[in-house]
């Protein structure tokens, strides 16, 4: 059992082809179950970090279904293509670092989110419908940006967002349950994003909306310190 544990911790932390990148994108993906938590039950029923959802919800909004804004869905999914667009520009320009790939993204992340945080300041649960869509544009710009550093880095199971083919491997690869590691990432990546969305929830519900902003900045500067602490692990772009 010992040594299960240490393949499988050594494969979060030190990983031969992916270093320590595995649980920062594990910590990443914990932040996107806190945002879109906020998001949902602040923000009008908008996603900031899951565009599926957003054009589904347009789609609602477009026919009319009460409770869905397609306003909030055009203003999260503008802000999204804005913030990969410009990660995407600017992120293969970084050269070969990992760290420098991964830090740069989450950075500008953590300004963003602390931009939406002061915005939403004083507004409670009373938020104009303005205040509320620039709000989940923000964070939307922050998560786009977030993505593509996660297509670049490329680290099998961790996109940080979306778990429908980490669910699909986890059920349909027979093979990967003969490596433990690859299991335990797979289950890590849905327990990070349950444990995200059940804290951003508590939060909301319990505190003051601003409550779940707070903590997704805490652990956004969690991951960028990490990025300086952990540099000579993260290794380079193949």
């Amino acid at each position: 059992m010992s040594d299960l544990l240490s393949r499988v911790s050594r494969s979060l932390v030190d990983d031969v082809k992916h270093g320590a990148l595995p649980v920062l994108l594990l910590g990443l993906t914990v932040f996107t179950g806190v945002v879109d938590a906020v998001s949902i039950l602040t923000l009008g029923r908008v996603f900031v970090a899951n565009m599926t959802g957003n054009v589904v919800f347009a789609g609602f909004a477009l026919v009319g279904i009460p409770g869905f804004s397609l306003e909030a869905s055009l203003f999260a999914l503008g802000g999204f293509l804005i913030g990969a667009l410009t990660a995407g520009r600017v992120v293969p320009r970084l050269g070969g670092g990992r760290g420098r790939v991964l830090r740069l993204p989450v950075t500008v992340e953590l300004v963003l989110v602390v931009i939406a945080l002061i915005a939403g300041s004083g507004a409670g649960r009373h938020a104009g419908h303005v205040r509320i869509d620039v709000i989940a544009a923000i964070c939307a710009v922050a998560m786009g940006g977030q993505n593509m550093a996660a297509r670049r880095l490329a680290v099998p199971d961790l996109t940080t967002s979306v778990l429908t083919m980490t669910l699909t491997g986890l059920a349909a690869d027979g093979q990967a349950w003969s490596d433990p590691p690859v299991v335990a990432r797979r289950l890590l990546a849905v327990v990070a994003m349950l444990v995200g969305a059940m804290l951003g929830a508590v939060l909301v519900r319990d505190h003051d909306p601003q409550g779940g902003l707070i903590l997704a900045t805490a652990i956004l500067a969690a991951v960028v310190a990490a990025t300086w602490l952990l540099r000579p692990r993260l290794g380079r772009i193949n």
